[in-house]
């Protein structure tokens, strides 16, 4: 992936970005560059829209509460999102305001929250993941949001995954695994579309075990020998998947 620089404030904008195009900023976002970065009259930031790049912008301030951005040249083409899906059991607000911009940050192209028996949330706000997307992948270079699903059931994941995900296989991160090292596991997969499950904080359940297991598109890892809170076991699971089968 080509550098941007780091130097430059990044915003993502619901506009179709290209060439010479003038953007007119929601009223947040234009309070935002005026009045909290304090931006004036030519300042120059990078856009992305998720679907045509980068591009370089300068500011076209209308007054203290409206802006526009004046689109000068793309710095950086777009690029695919990353064939990786993340399956989590939700947690509660910050963990998973934190887990969610974490995935990003490790290349994530899907998430997908999956509701298993011990899962502790009843509501999972599908729009406040979206807005720590945009926050993660704006701090951190990335130009391809990850998408966002609607919570599932954990049973109705296993039972219709052949229907919708064909040869993607789903690396269960399973406390239990008799070895506590991953990476002999990883190695010996074929590279291919993957899916990494993590599970609540209570664990799965034995049931539920029993089940992922029994799949023939399941591979059990651990995470090492010590038992890790779930987004603590996000980040560690990513890392090693990118490490050993991923773009790294």
């Amino acid at each position: 992936m080509a550098r941007y620089d780091f130097r430059l404030q990044r915003l993502f904008v619901r506009a179709h970005l290209r060439e010479g195009a003038d953007i007119d900023l929601d009223r947040e976002q234009a309070n935002y560059l005026l009045n909290v970065l304090r931006m004036e009259e030519g300042a120059r930031l990078l856009v992305f829209d998720g679907e045509n790049g980068e591009w370089l912008a300068h500011v076209a301030p209308a007054g203290r509460r409206a802006c526009h951005l004046s689109i000068v040249e793309q710095t950086r083409p777009q690029t695919p999102r990353p064939d990786l899906d993340w399956l989590f059991a939700p947690l509660k607000h910050a963990r998973l305001d934190y887990m969610v911009q974490k995935a990003v940050e490790m290349g994530v192209g899907r998430l997908r929250p999956v509701v298993t028996r011990h899962t502790q949330v009843g509501r999972v706000n599908v729009e406040r993941m979206g807005a720590n997307v945009v926050e993660a992948a704006e701090q951190c270079g990335v130009i391809t949001l990850p998408s966002v699903e609607e919570p599932v059931a954990l049973e109705h994941l296993l039972d219709t995954w052949h229907v919708h995900e064909g040869g993607r296989r789903i690396l269960f991160c399973d406390e239990h695994e008799e070895t506590t090292n991953p990476m002999a596991i990883l190695s010996g997969l074929e590279r291919g579309p993957l899916a990494v499950l993590i599970g609540p904080e209570g664990g799965f359940s034995k049931e539920e075990r029993a089940v992922l297991r029994s799949k023939p598109f399941v591979t059990p890892i651990p995470l090492g020998p010590r038992i890790l809170r779930a987004d603590t076991a996000a980040v560690a699971a990513l890392t090693i998947v990118q490490a050993v089968l991923g773009d790294w």
